[in-house]
Formats: structure tokens, C-alpha cells, sequence
């Protein structure tokens, strides 16, 4: 028991005795509103005293970190060690345009790379196709070939940045290009190190960009995660992301349950399809959350995050490595949280964001820049958001000492509150037989869409306030630079990839490409083949293409 029987009874005594002068107070004077909420409405009590968490066992609850349940961190120094990685998300135009970005980024003390890419490629099409009309590097680089990607990463040295990499249907295609532009500049696959995001299931709940349905989906991201144990070791090959089930209009709670069973769901497949032993590559599996605005409950759900995943690993999976327990998770800043009203306020919600990812124990974090709910990100807006990050790791002294909120009354009690409840959520899914069978039921998709349009309903009768939107809302409208990519970047960016094509031996493509198409019907892994396939400027489009004629091309159902 984390009291004692004495202090217990103290503590209930004197709370009683408060509790009847709160009642006294309230005959006069009435509470600012009716219900006190989180953003995602769970009820917040009005005070938390040692009753709340009296069942809490400090040695098997809280513990130390570095050591189990890691509810306080996985490394026994915490950012007295090293700070998390700063790593700002970049994407812009063409693949110059954006190693330009990336080096300013660098040249400002940004410790880690992290790509955006456009619709195109995020999709799965060159830049040629009809389908990337009016879209080519606009929300991101476009990467049509091996070349591109050798232009991206010019001058960056592989092996001491590690990079991430925001892409899902095509990761194969990309990490291949990552893999063999390392091996064109000498740099051993041993020495590269990054993430890429390559969660589909993710895809199908929340952000939408598909290409194959979910069971091929799921055997090509295992074939990445069979590759990258055998030759990449320091590569995170999945980055399990809650960030766009958040971004999606989920509560705190679903996103922290439909990505930890997403990751059951990851672990499952590559056991049975893989033959693989947990330990041997649960180490590099990673994770993605979002900072949303609610200050308290954002720092209880990554506490929880940690804590969940080692009991998942160590009782579901029976992981034996303590390395196979670590939740490593990335954390971005909500964007779904910024305003287009009064854009300068966005500045003030992305530090108190990353503030709750600091203390929850973020390894990475990306804080996003006041014009993202406009553009792409400015580079003064970069910068800024950059230097957000650097005055709370270098002036606030919140990395000085290890999960400093760790033992408070609320905080522990919330973190369990949450923890209680998204175990409810896994236990549904597992009732429904996985995860991939709950997305056919279309349950996680309702169950945020339902969340979302509570949220807004309550947004919009100002049960939940946005300041500048719903209340002190003004005429006054800040003007902030715009950064438009113009049509040229897609014009030229087409000119490129015509000349690759015609320099290019296009029977060396065909057999690439051949052999990928027999891998995938034999059920073997394709990364040996994507690699060598990009390495003779087979386009992003034709690998994909052959995965499309293969496996199927999923279209959403449209669930109501």
C-alpha cells in the first residue's frame, strides 16, 4: 500500500471536514460552470487526496525508471543524460527545396530529421500520374525516384543523423531508396539509423491514404520489420501512431487504445507469419502520440502509454529482453489544436503541448510552427517552434530531474483512470477477433467519429472554449507570410522524372520489377527486391503499382 492506515484515515477525516465547508461555500457561491472536464470529457473531481490512489503499490505501480512497469521512464538518467531529440517534421516543394530546409533546421540545433511527403507519394503515385494533378509537393517533398532521394539527403551525413520518415502504403518503396542512397554514399545499413512510420492500420481508423486492404498491408510491414532485424538494427522499422487517430477527433483515451492494439495487432502477425521470437525484434518497434492542448491529461496518457505496453510485452507476449519492454515514442504537437483565428496563440498552445510531452517522458518530439493551420511552416515559424523546444530544454529546468510529477494524488490517479479504461477498449477489440476484424466492423472508425462530433458539438455551445474562436474572439486579423509552392515545382519536378525514365535500362527495371511481383505472390519478403529495384530508378508508382495489381486496391466503405 502506497499509505499508511494512519495517514488514510487522517487524510479522509480532514477531506470530510472540507468537503462540508465546500457545501457551506457553495449555498452563496456557485462553481463557474456545471462540469469540469478534461478535452476528451473525463469528469475531473474537484480536489484528489491519498484516497484516490490507495490501492496504488508504489514498487510494482510507479517504481523507478529504468526499471518495470517504466511508468517513469525507460532510461535510468531521463533527460539529465540527454535531452529528447528535437526533431522539427520538414517537407516542401522538391527534394532541393527541402534539404535546404533540413540543413537551416541543423545549422539552428535541430538533433533529427523528419520528412513530410506529398499526397502523391504519400499515396503511392509519381508525379506524372493524372491523379497527382495540382497536388505535386505541396504538402510535402514529392519523391518519384532514387534520385530525388540521393538530392534530399545531399550533404546530411546517414550514419549520425537518424531521420524519420511520415509514410505508410509505400514505406517499402521509400526506406529502399533510404537503404540504397546510404549504400551509394558508403554508409553500411548497420550504421543508418531512423524510423519509418509504415502503420496502415492506423491508416484504415484515421488518416485515410491507402493503397492495398489490411492483410497485405499488414505482411508488408512484417517483411520490413524481418528486414530491418537482420540488416538495419538501429532502423525503428513501424512507428506505431496514435497521432492521427488524435488528429482525427479521437479522445485521449481511444488513442492510446486503438495504438497500443494496434501494436498487438503488428506483434501477433509477425510471430505467426515470420516465425519470429518476440525478443528479437520487439526492441525497435516504435511509437507515435499526440500532444493535445489538455495539460494534465496528455502527461497521464503517456505515463500510462509506458506502463501498458511492458505488461502487454512481458504477460501477452512473454518478452524476456527488458529492451522489449521500452515503449520509445515520438510526440508531436496537436495540430488539430491550432486556430486559424488569432494565429499567434498557437504559439502559446504548442509550449504548453510540448511542455506535456517533456514531462510524460517524450524520447523525440515535434512542435509544430503558428502557420501550420494555413501552409507548410514558414522558416521563421520553423524556427520558433524549434526554439520552443530549446527554451524548455535549456532554460525551464523541467529535465532536471526524472518525471517530477510522478506520486501526485491527481496525476496518478488520472494516469490509472486512463489506463483502466483503454484496457476496456483492447479487451472489445480482442472480443471481435483483432484488430484488423474490429476496422471490417468499421468499431474504432465510429467510435471516433461519435467522439469528434461531441467534441464539436460541445465547441460549438461553449461547453468547451477555444480562446479566439468560441470566446474573446476579435475583429482584428493578424497577418502572417503565407509559403505557397508554385505550379513550376510540379512542372519541373515531372521534367526530372521523364529524364530518369529515359536514361534509365529499362529491362533492368522489368526484372526488378518481375521479381518483386513474384515475391509478393510467394509470400516472400520484398525489401531485398525494392532495393535493388530503385537502385535501377524503378519509380515509387511502378513498385506500387505492382503491389496494387497483386494484392488488390482497397476503397474505404464509407461507414455512417
Amino acid at each position: 500500500m502506497y499509505f499508511s492506515k494512519e495517514m488514510l484515515e487522517a487524510s479522509s477525516t480532514l477531506t470530510k471536514k472540507w468537503e462540508e465547508e465546500v457545501k457551506k461555500a457553495l449555498k452563496n457561491n456557485h462553481d463557474r460552470k456545471e462540469r469540469f472536464t478534461t478535452v476528451s470529457d473525463m469528469k475531473i473531481k474537484r480536489l484528489y487526496s491519498p484516497e484516490d490512489i490507495k490501492d496504488v503499490d508504489f514498487e510494482k505501480d510507479i517504481g523507478v525508471p529504468g526499471e518495470y512497469p517504466y511508468l517513469r521512464g525507460n532510461q535510468v538518467t531521463g533527460y539529465r543524460g540527454r535531452y529528447w531529440t528535437l526533431r522539427m517534421f520538414s517537407g516542401m516543394g522538391s527534394a532541393q527545396d527541402t534539404n535546404q530546409r533540413w540543413h537551416m533546421l541543423l545549422r539552428q540545433g535541430q538533433t533529427g530529421l523528419s520528412t513530410a511527403f506529398d499526397f502523391p507519394t504519400l499515396m503511392g503515385y509519381d508525379s506524372d500520374s493524372p491523379k497527382s494533378l495540382g497536388e505535386v509537393g505541396k504538402c510535402g517533398v514529392a519523391i518519384d525516384t532514387l534520385e530525388d532521394f540521393l538530392a534530399l539527403v545531399e550533404g546530411i551525413p546517414l550514419d549520425e543523423v537518424t531521420t524519420s520518415m511520415t509514410i505508410n502504403p509505400p514505406a517499402t518503396v521509400l526506406w529502399a531508396m533510404y537503404c540504397a542512397a546510404a549504400q551509394i554514399k558508403g554508409v553500411p545499413l548497420t550504421k543508418i539509423g531512423g524510423t519509418i512510420q509504415n502503420d496502415m492500420l492506423k491508416e484504415f481508423i484515421a488518416q485515410k491514404t491507402f493503397m492495398c486492404p489490411p492483410e497485405p498491408s499488414v505482411k508488408l510491414i512484417s517483411d520490413t520489420v524481418e528486414f530491418g532485424s537482420k540488416f538495419v538494427p538501429r532502423w525503428n522499422t513501424i512507428s506505431i501512431s496514435g497521432y492521427h487517430i488524435r488528429e482525427a477527433g479521437s479522445t485521449a483515451v481511444q488513442e492510446l487504445a486503438f495504438t497500443l492494439r494496434d501494436g498487438i495487432e503488428y506483434v501477433e502477425d509477425i510471430i505467426r507469419r515470420k516465425k519470429m521470437p518476440v525478443d528479437e525484434f520487439a526492441p525497435r518497434l516504435s511509437f507515435f502520440f499526440n500532444s493535445h492542448i489538455d495539460f494534465f491529461e496528455e502527461i497521464c496518457k503517456l505515463r500510462a502509454a509506458r506502463r501498458m505496453w511492458a505488461k502487454i510485452m512481458r504477460e501477452r507476449f512473454k518478452a524476456k529482453n527488458p529492451r522489449s519492454l521500452w515503449m520509445r515514442f515520438h510526440t508531436q504537437t496537436a495540430g488539430c489544436s491550432l486556430a486559424a483565428q488569432q494565429p499567434y496563440n498557437n504559439v502559446v498552445r504548442t509550449t504548453i503541448e510540448g511542455l506535456a510531452a517533456v514531462l510524460g517522458g517524450t524520447q523525440s518530439l515535434h512542435t509544430n510552427s503558428l502557420d501550420e493551420v494555413y501552409c507548410l511552416p514558414s522558416e521563421h515559424a520553423a524556427e520558433l517552434a524549434l526554439r520552443t523546444q530549446q527554451i524548455l530544454a535549456e532554460e525551464t529546468g523541467v529535465a532536471n530531474t526524472i518525471d517530477p510529477l510522478g506520486g501526485a494524488y491527481f496525476i496518478e490517479s488520472l494516469t490509472n483512470k486512463i489506463e483502466n479504461e483503454v484496457w476496456e477498449y483492447i479487451e472489445k477489440i480482442d472480443a471481435m477477433g483483432g484488430m484488423i476484424a474490429a476496422i471490417e466492423k468499421g468499431f474504432p472508425q465510429m467510435e471516433i467519429a461519435d467522439a469528434s462530433y461531441k467534441f464539436q458539438h460541445q465547441l460549438e455551445n461553449n461547453e468547451k472554449i477555444m480562446v479566439g474562436v468560441n470566446k474573446y474572439v476579435t475583429d482584428n486579423q493578424h497577418q502572417i507570410p503565407l509559403v505557397e509552392i508554385e505550379e513550376r515545382v510540379g512542372e519541373e519536378q515531372i521534367k526530372r522524372l521523364n529524364e530518369v525514365r529515359r536514361k534509365r535500362d529499362s529491362r533492368a527495371v522489368k526484372k526488378s520489377l518481375d521479381d518483386i511481383k513474384s515475391a509478393c505472390k510467394k509470400g516472400e519478403n520484398v525489401m531485398p527486391h525494392c532495393i535493388e529495384a530503385v537502385k535501377n530508378l524503378a519509380t515509387q508508382q511502378e513498385i506500387c503499382d505492382v503491389y496494387r495489381e497483386v494484392y488488390g486496391e482497397y476503397k474505404d466503405p464509407g461507414l455512417y
